[in-house]
């Protein structure tokens, strides 16, 4: 195995149709990759240590494949301090894989505990300024630039500003990137009651470093609830066309977290992913970044 000193072969450019990685199906992934799957997607924290037969699997897979990381835990809106012990062993982990791309959630998920959930960040020019000093810090730390994630909210206490506000403020302030997430979008269009199309064309398209899509749960006629436990549905695949006809082709991710079918099912949405960014044209927009 690969240690944090040792220099992994380099892999191809970030481009196409990716899926999360699940432990559920590695095995079958390792054995037999789905050829729709032109990069997979983990949270570090789920692999940070791991040994034995996963981590084996794991290995295998990072030696043959493109990989990106989507953290889970850095609270990078939390009141707590930043847990920089958590940052150089996702730095570790980053260089010991091979894997040059990390994202976060812009949201929190700690105060004096672990609280389990993305909590809304007040949108305010005060929190720009103190998300934006977290992310510049961790950039340093890592030495490559993340991207944050706009995510899925059901309340935004002390809100002084608008949600695309907020999020194109602290990517410009922290000169950092975006992991556009289109369901959120439509979720949360929904639940906050704002036009999904307008938001999507209001974000800074060139800060787009990947997407996610992904299925979520109806709840009520007003409300959504994000559990990326289901199939995307026909207006969430829409959004994403228009986000490729707005800003080109961007690499784009499928989630899915719960009620995980098998691999090939799976793959078959990857593949929709892949039709909708030919007919959208070249694959590889974001590979400059790389």
């Amino acid at each position: 195995m690969l240690t944090p000193s040792q220099s992994p072969a380099p892999r191809p450019p970030l481009q196409g149709a990716g899926l999360g990685l699940r432990r559920s199906f590695i095995a079958n992934a390792t054995e037999a990759p789905p050829r729709e799957v032109d990069f997979w997607e983990v949270a570090p924290e789920n692999w940070i240590g791991v040994g034995g037969r996963f981590g084996r699997l794991f290995r295998s897979m990072t030696e043959r494949h493109t990989f990106v990381c989507h953290g889970l835990s850095l609270s990078i809106g939390g009141p707590a301090p930043l847990n920089e012990d958590l940052v150089r062993r996702i730095k570790g982990f980053l260089d010991t894989h091979g894997i040059e791309i990390y994202s976060e959630h812009l949201s929190y998920t700690t105060d004096d505990g672990q609280l389990y959930d993305l909590m809304p960040i007040p949108f305010t020019e005060e929190a720009v300024h103190y998300v934006a000093e977290r992310v510049r810090r961790v950039q340093d730390m890592l030495g490559r630039r993340i991207a944050l994630e706009n995510v899925s909210y059901y309340a935004a206490p002390g809100r002084e500003m608008r949600e695309i506000d907020f999020i194109n403020a602290v990517l410009a302030e922290a000169d950092c990137e975006l992991l556009l997430d289109v369901n959120n979008i439509h979720v949360n269009s929904i639940n906050h009651g704002y036009d999904a199309v307008e938001f999507l064309e209001s974000l800074t398209g060139e800060r787009i470093r990947y997407g996610h899509i992904a299925g979520h749960y109806v709840e009520a006629p007003d409300l959504r609830v994000d559990t990326h436990g289901a199939d995307v549905i026909d207006p969430v695949w829409r959004l994403l066309e228009h986000a490729y006809r707005c800003y080109g082709v961007f690499p784009t991710l499928l989630e899915r977290d719960f009620n995980i079918p098998p691999l090939e099912r799976l793959a078959g949405e990857v593949g929709r992913i892949a039709d909708i960014q030919r007919r959208h044209g070249p694959r590889a927009r974001v590979a400059a970044h790389a």
